[in-house]
């Protein structure tokens, strides 16, 4: 089989995304799939036509890559990708759709609330800061809508960090989430066509906020505990709650739930990724070799079925 392999583009995540690209296509060689490497740009068009291939893999992340635009392209030229769909894959990218979507599947997620760029600067709406924090408590959670791998997420403890939160948000996205902490056990729960893998429990070495752009692609920064040290009753409780945030926003193919476990046993969404990532520090491996798949294995869950 010919196979398409889509890595870097504009993104921030360009180098996170080629180095698990490296991993993807020595493991169709493996299986004796020729793969044909594409550092998406303009010529993405031209270059798929050209190559012809039977099927992609998309190992893009943030825009382009998880956004739906590249899913689109696929989707248009008749190409099958392990991604969800170019639809689901919009309404995944943009958190506060997500969360929307979520909530009404009486689906855990974060109170918080959305603010654009126009009408903050522009409507004085930075004057609601201090309400929010009195009704939300402290500390604040502040993200951009749409953007991975904790780029431009902070915590607030008090409402001048807050702001400055605010404003760093603003750098990557023209929309930005401020929503209450949850505290409580972070996991990452990949999700193959329906099939929950074994949880993966986040444990950074500095706390539950000092897991950033640097600790998730640094090895060493944080440790994972893979399969999860859980009871059947929560690990069930866990895995069903990720099927169901897949099943909520329409998601199939491969992705990767990301959750927190509150003290009272509530299983809370953070976010849904429709491109997990494929490095050495990625929980998608992870997951999938405590499920007894080796990293060929999981690349050929990946293609079509033939």
């Amino acid at each position: 089989m010919r196979v398409a392999v889509l890595a870097g583009g504009p993104s921030f995540e360009r180098q996170i995304s080629l180095a698990g690209a490296e991993r993807i296509v020595h493991d169709l060689g493996e299986l004796g799939h020729r793969a044909i490497l594409i550092d998406v740009g303009r010529d993405l068009v031209e270059r798929l036509t050209d190559a012809r291939p039977d099927a992609a893999i998309i190992v893009m992340h943030g825009s382009v890559g998880e956004d739906g635009a590249v899913q689109a392209v696929l989707e248009a030229l008749g190409i099958p990708h392990q991604s969800p769909s170019a639809t689901a894959c919009r309404r995944c990218w943009d958190k506060a759709t997500a969360k929307g979507l979520l909530a009404e599947d009486g689906i855990a997620v974060p109170d918080g609330v959305v603010f654009d760029r126009q009408p903050f600067t522009a409507l004085g709406a930075a004057r609601a800061l201090a309400p929010i924090v009195e009704r939300l408590g402290l500390p604040l959670v502040v993200k951009p809508a749409r953007s991975g791998s904790a780029l431009g997420v902070n915590r607030a403890a008090d409402l001048q960090s807050l702001a400055t939160a605010m404003v760093g948000a603003f750098s990557y996205d023209d929309s930005v989430i401020v929503e209450r902490f949850i505290a409580g056990r972070e996991f990452g729960i990949s999700v193959i066509d329906g099939e929950a893998l074994p949880p993966v429990e986040i444990l950074p070495q500095d706390g539950p906020e000092a897991y950033d752009f640097e600790a998730r692609y640094s090895i060493g920064l944080v440790h994972y505990e893979c399969p999860a040290n859980l009871d059947d009753a929560t690990r069930q409780l866990l895995t069903d709650t990720a099927v169901a945030a897949t099943e909520s926003l329409g998601v199939t193919g491969i992705s990767r739930v990301d959750l927190i476990l509150t003290p009272e046993g509530v299983p809370t969404v953070l976010e849904l990724n429709n491109v997990p990532g494929m490095t050495d520090t990625s929980l998608l491996p992870m997951a999938a070799s405590a499920a007894g798949m080796s990293s060929a294995e999981l690349v050929a869950r990946m293609l079509p079925a033939s």
